[in-house]
């Protein structure tokens, strides 16, 4: 059944590895935690599960962008599917919630924000639901590097549905995360399903170096096929796009402050190759599966090996050989420790972001409860003189406190939704041609605007009509006007939302937890990537993957650590196999070189170096009778393939 589901929507005849799995697990009506790498296939495998059951799945997601993508990719497989999230309308949500309820629909996307929402809560618990999925579920543990305290409401909705299984799914996810989302989403039993991290195809380097612009535009000169290039400010996209276009690199940039139409064309260009390499923000990525990416380069180190991970797990998703290549040097180290304090703002700091918030919103002291604000933090920030980060960072800190809702992931599409019934419309006497083009025009492009709001481009509807896109914004405001339809423009600014009416200043506190306890998380996540990039023993990959808790892994046997030549005199690669291989012998027990020689695989020469090297640095002793042991308190633990 599930693979006829499978072959039937997404073409596929065979699941990739742990998607039927998962299917399984929570068919068999287990609460399920599904750790997959990015690009690992998750959301098949609650779509398939949900496909195959009556009722409809909630999926919990925080990405405005993403969610809309994955409502969009559904419909146009046939399939039935909504999103409700902040900054909807009333009566958006009223018309999604009843479609929900009534409407036959298999899939309704839902922003943990509106999960408890009066508004939403009265029809949550009419839902015919078979499955609960917690999307981005490392966003739940206060360990996570992304914790949204939004998410710590579904346990409750859980009450509501105590026969419907909960599937949590995340691409990165530490030991204590993985223990913390079970815990917060009240797993009955802890039930994790996890596919291993390691990339055979991907290539680990990292390059010391001063000179960052000269090695990266020589790398990305020598480099064949498609890439990511991350920086952490928006201006030094542009300035790197044009760096390497002077170089003949067919290169754009983007991140978050482009406009949405751009930010998509620009996308669009990259994934179609007529943008060979993109310079991007974090804000490029998410949701994006282009499986041709050769190399995905960190000029800017990211604040988390989480995020390292999950951005660098974009190169070779078609199992070609790729790289992932991170620049370091030592100025870096200084911007992540600023970064700490910058996320941190002084408290007094926070309650004058406060004050100064509400007096450019014009909210008076006691009002303000639950209503939405346009907010622009640039115009801010500017007119009351405070740093951007600061505004940014006090801001989500008094989010995790409760005390507002900060949306800069803002809906990008306008909406629209029929209100006249589609018989009413023949009767309609407009007075107008352009109208009527404009009402023919949006019925033939656009199907189920008489059952919801409906994202429409409204460029693309001018061009189809000769109009320009005034005009047609004009001809839609009136049609909005007459009740016609209901059309919401796009909503580019990001928007605020008070969760208590106005307080004095002085009441605004910032918990321990959520602002020490998270600061010593944040510096402890800072300093595993700086340990990382200057690392010079340990294979890369063995590093990632102990850090998500798999221990053990072999050598890669190709990062730069593994191809490096150790202090021994031959690569870290063979020293770390045969001197592994070496002390496993010696805790059995004292052992002649001799019988080490006969016992462990490799070259002689090697394994007494290896030996050599290992008696001169203590980690090893010799008795008189020539038998090797563990010394007592002894521990153990080329070409360049970036330019290939």
């Amino acid at each position: 059944m599930y693979h006829e589901i499978l072959l039937k929507h997404w073409g596929y005849e065979q699941f990739r590895p742990l998607q039927e799995d998962i299917i399984h697990s929570v068919a068999e009506g287990k609460d399920t935690l599904g750790l997959m790498p990015t690009g690992g296939g998750k959301s098949i495998t609650f779509q398939v599960f949900s496909l195959s059951k009556e009722g409809m799945c909630l999926v919990i997601t925080p990405l405005i962008a993403l969610m809309n993508d994955q409502v969009d990719h559904l419909r146009s497989k046939g399939i039935k599917a909504l999103a409700i999230y902040s900054g909807m309308t009333v009566r958006e949500i009223e018309i999604a919630c009843n479609n929900a309820v009534y409407g036959d629909y298999k899939f309704l996307y839902v922003s943990p924000e509106r999960l408890l929402s009066p508004n939403f809560l009265e029809y949550l618990i009419r839902f015919n639901l078979n499955l609960i999925t917690v999307d981005e579920a490392h966003c739940i543990s206060q360990w996570g590097y992304d914790f949204r305290p939004s998410y710590l409401q579904i346990a409750e909705i859980r009450k509501f549905f105590p026969k419907v299984p909960v599937l949590a799914l995340t691409a990165t996810a530490t030991g204590a995360v993985v223990e913390d989302i079970q815990d917060k989403l009240l797993f009955p039993q802890k039930n994790l399903l996890r596919k291993s991290f390691v990339r055979e195809n991907v290539t680990y380097l990292v390059r010391q170096k001063e000179d960052k612009l000269g090695y990266l535009a020589e790398t990305v000169s020598k480099s064949k096929g498609t890439g990511i290039i991350y920086v952490r400010s928006r201006k030094k996209c542009r300035e790197i796009s044009d760096l390497l276009r002077q170089q003949d690199v067919a290169a754009d940039f983007y991140h978050a402050g482009l406009d949405p139409a751009l930010r998509k064309e620009k996308q669009n260009r990259w994934m179609t190759g007529a943008t060979r390499v993109i310079v991007a923000t974090n804000a490029f990525g998410m949701g994006i599966d282009k499986p041709d990416v050769r190399f995905v380069l960190h000029l800017d180190l990211p604040d988390s090996l989480e995020a390292y991970f999950q951005e660098a797990g974009r190169a070779g998703r078609d199992g070609e050989r790729s790289l992932a290549l991170m620049i370091y040097n030592g100025t870096d180290k200084r911007r992540l420790h600023k970064m700490v304090t910058d996320a941190f703002p002084e408290q007094e700091r926070i309650r004058a972001v406060y004050q100064a918030l509400c007096d450019y919103l014009q909210i008076a002291v006691g009002t303000g409860k639950y209503s939405f604000y346009t907010f622009q933090p640039e115009d801010f920030a500017r007119k009351f003189n405070f740093p951007f980060t600061t505004v940014y960072h006090s801001l989500k800190l008094m989010e995790r406190e409760g005390y507002l809702e900060y949306t800069d992931d803002p809906e990008s599409s306008s909406r629209l939704y029929f209100l006249a019934h589609r018989d009413e419309l023949y009767r309609i006497e407009t007075g107008s041609k352009d109208l009527e083009k404009v009402i023919g025009m949006l019925l033939r492009s656009y199907t189920g605007l008489f059952n919801d709001y409906v994202r429409i481009d409204e460029v693309l509807i001018a061009r189809r009509l000769e109009m320009t896109p005034d005009e047609l914004y004009q001809n839609l405001k009136y049609l909005s006007q007459q009740k016609i339809i209901h059309y919401i423009p796009r909503r580019e600014a990001p928007v605020i939302q008070l969760l208590t009416e106005r307080l004095n200043a002085s009441r605004i506190r910032i918990s321990r937890v959520n602002y020490h306890d998270r600061k010593k998380n944040y510096q402890q996540r800072v300093d595993s990537v700086i340990e990382y990039a200057r690392s010079e023993d340990s294979c890369r990959s063995v590093q990632l993957l102990s850090y998500f808790g798999e221990k053990g892994s072999k050598p890669c046997g190709k990062c730069d650590l593994c191809i490096g030549e150790h202090q021994s005199g031959i690569s870290n690669a063979e020293f770390n196999e045969i001197s592994s291989a070496i002390l496993q012998l010696l805790l059995l027990r004292p052992t002649e070189i001799k019988e080490i020689n006969r016992n462990i695989v490799g070259k002689e020469k090697s394994i007494l170096k290896v030996t050599r090297w290992m008696l001169d640095q203590g980690k090893l002793e010799m008795n008189r009778s020539g038998l090797m042991t563990l010394k007592q308190d002894g521990t153990s633990d080329s070409s360049d393939p970036a330019t290939e």
